[in-house]
């Protein structure tokens, strides 16, 4: 399925049109389903849990990617494309992407600051993404 919105980024050189793998996005959903069963757990560090929900997150971003054909050239991409590939208003990428620039901040500056309010904001955005890579298939 070609979007034009997408292939306007193939064409820039952003995205890449590449067949979609049944077995790569089964293998992702299946990822981000045990990290965001794993993030629900209080019993885990706020950082532990936020790290596993934004890993679930972009896996299913990834999912649904690929599942329309493309793949991303950096990591940030799949997020800012959700609107086309799932059809979930700016609300989520905007969480999404909130996310994105504090998990990098934490990566490669050391710097964790994650209060409860955004990891319950993650969750909530990761478990709304996944009922939408669901639908996909169907």
């Amino acid at each position: 399925m070609n979007l034009p919105q997408l292939d306007n980024l193939v064409t820039i050189g952003h995205l890449k049109r590449e067949p979609k793998n049944q077995l790569e996005f089964d293998g992702l959903l299946r990822s981000a389903k045990l990290r965001l069963d794993d993030a629900i757990k209080e019993s885990l560090s706020i950082e532990s849990r936020f790290d596993l929900a934004y890993n679930a997150a972009h896996s299913l971003a990834l999912a649904a990617l690929r599942w329309r054909g493309y793949r991303a050239i950096n990591r940030y991409l799949v997020f800012q494309v959700l609107p086309h590939t799932t059809g979930l208003g700016s609300d989520v990428w905007r969480v999404l992407d909130k996310c994105h620039q504090r998990r990098n901040l934490a990566e490669y500056e050391g710097s964790f600051d994650i209060e409860e309010q955004l990891l319950i904001d993650l969750l909530n955005a990761t478990t709304t993404l996944l009922k939408k890579v669901e639908k996909l298939t169907k």
